[in-house]
């Protein structure tokens, strides 16, 4: 299991509230067996017309290539609970998204994946909009255990929930991967257990 105590890197602002998981990735490219190369399909119909041709979007701007950190605004990840979402922004390269409010369905996937989705005020977000549109190249460290974000010399509280918090501290949030490394353990409790031991 991986500690997730904190995110450093640059970072990528897409502006605009109730962006849903559609617009994050659109139904048509989540026909697939893995999540592999889900990445390039990330805002697809917002980056690209109906010929495939670039349109205006941060996403296709080279400033921000290598960004790992995406700033949002509030309720991001609503609508549908597809885990395809937060899989495709992730193999984009996103290793934590910062918003002013997320969907609740999201964030659990986020925490799910290790990805901290935190929050701060709205005139925190858009002031590390402002300054990340102005300096692509400005680096963001969020301090998941200290519940702080800073860039340059300034900083700002950021929340999530206590459980969140420490399950990504601590290392557990790979609760999959925690079944998997435990294998002969969950063998034998699944055994005790009635209604699952015709699996074990």
């Amino acid at each position: 299991m991986s500690n997730v105590t904190q995110v450093a890197g640059k970072a990528i602002p897409v502006r605009g509230n109730d962006i849903d998981t559609d617009r994050i990735i659109p139904a048509r490219f989540m026909r697939t067996i893995t999540f592999e190369g889900l990445g390039e399909y990330a805002f697809y119909d917002e980056r690209f017309d109906s010929q495939k041709k670039p349109k205006k979007h941060v996403f296709n701007e080279k400033k921000f290539s290598g960004a790992s950190i995406l700033i949002v605004n509030k309720n991001f990840g609503c609508g549908s609970s597809r885990e395809h979402a937060p899989q495709a922004l992730a193999k984009w390269g996103m290793k934590s998204v910062i918003g002013e409010s997320f969907a609740e369905i999201f964030s659990g996937n986020c925490q799910m994946m290790g990805i901290p989705a935190v929050i701060a005020s709205e005139a925190d977000v858009k002031s590390l909009q402002d300054f990340v549109e102005k300096d692509p190249e400005l680096m963001v460290n969020i301090n998941v255990e200290e519940k702080k974000l800073s860039y340059g010399d300034m900083s700002f509280p950021i929340e999530i929930p206590e459980g969140k918090r420490q399950s990504l501290v601590l290392g557990t949030w790979d609760t999959t991967g925690m079944l998997v490394q435990n294998l002969d353990r969950t063998k034998k409790l699944v055994k005790k257990i009635p209604y699952l031991n015709k699996f074990g």
